[in-house]
């Protein structure tokens, strides 16, 4: 048996942001999930349908692995990075770190692993691994999976090896911060400013504030895009309020980060986005509501409802990224 120890295996709501968090508290940095999500520029929206896809997809954050590359150059930590198509040496790259005592972050896919709730093939899935033996890993997920896990070395070998949408190439990660504990405090504002501008300035249509937009037009027509409504629908709307996203599609992390630095910067404009924020995580909630409802009601009257809903949407959140664009240190 090998095992990390002093880890603090807390699960909160979102992988990614749970797996930082056991990493950086293993350097001594505490923060909270909202403050991670923040400082990294993790929100942002993307609208996705293909012939391809059964149902469309909305996101609400920033690609798998980006936000932990984010914090990290925000904060000045040295991100070590393993990929590799052997899975005898993705093996040695997490082993090693661990029987050195440090813990490993890991980018898998969760229908593999023995303790996941919803068998669903999702790629873009990261824990940490903080111990080993004969038989399990030791992990720790996310609050609603169950914090401190353990799932079986075979099916841990099968989800990192798994091919398809968001998977990386058995990618493990660890964090150290050369020169200690690091205070987050003067790398909020360029953190803030990165995500408006992306938000604001999408490349394309599917993206930002011009995906929700996009989005608000699509949704009346749900009913007659799915082969199977009764379910799609509800399923669209379970993975808005829960699915990892700490509610409303990521809108309740981004508003209590905001919060947090409202608390430590004195700013008109910030607090501007913060309110405009609170608005949205509220109506993004109404929209999962509505489409649940269109879903077990065949009710197309609702998803013209959402839609109009989406379109406020897609107001607020412009106004709260053109304010928050706007943030500076007092004085």
């Amino acid at each position: 048996m090998s095992m990390v120890k002093d880890i603090d295996p807390r699960g909160v709501q979102h992988c990614e942001t749970t797996a930082l968090g056991v990493l950086l508290r293993h350097e001594g940095i505490d923060l909270s999930e909202p403050m991670l999500f923040g400082l990294g520029s993790g929100l942002s929206f993307i609208y996705w349908d293909s012939k391809a896809m059964g149902f469309p997809f909305l996101g609400g954050r920033i690609k798998p692995f980006e936000l932990t590359r984010n914090v990290a150059a925000a904060l000045g930590l040295d991100l070590l990075v393993g990929e590799t198509t052997s899975p005898r040496k993705a093996w040695q790259n997490v082993a090693v770190h661990i029987d050195a005592g440090r813990p490993v972050g890991l980018q898998l896919d969760s229908y593999h692993l023995d303790y996941f709730t919803t068998k669903v093939h999702f790629g873009g899935h990261i824990v940490a691994m903080y111990g080993y033996d004969e038989q399990d890993a030791y992990l720790v997920d996310t609050a609603p999976q169950g914090g401190a896990v353990t799932t079986d070395l075979a099916a841990l070998a099968r989800a990192r090896a798994e091919r398809g949408p968001m998977t990386a190439r058995h990618r493990s990660f660890t964090i150290t911060a050369p020169g200690g504990p690091v205070s987050p405090q003067d790398r909020i504002i360029p953190a803030i400013k990165i995500c408006a501008d992306a938000f604001l300035n999408p490349p394309i249509a599917n993206l930002g504030h011009r995906g929700i937009e996009k989005t608000a037009k699509q949704v009346p027509k749900w009913l007659e895009r799915s082969d199977d409504p009764q379910q799609d629908l509800p399923r669209a709307a379970a993975l808005m309020e829960r699915a990892g996203t700490g509610g409303a599609l990521f809108r309740n992390l981004y508003r209590d980060f905001l919060a947090e630095c409202a608390d430590l910067i004195d700013n008109g404009p910030l607090r501007t986005g913060h309110s405009l924020y609170a608005e949205a995580a509220a109506l993004w909630r109404e929209v999962a509501e509505l489409i649940a409802t269109a879903g077990e009601s065949g009710d197309a009257k609702t998803l013209t409802r959402a839609g109009a809903v989406l379109h406020e949407l897609a107001r607020v959140e412009r106004e709260a990224m053109q304010a928050l664009s706007r943030v500076q240190w007092p004085g």
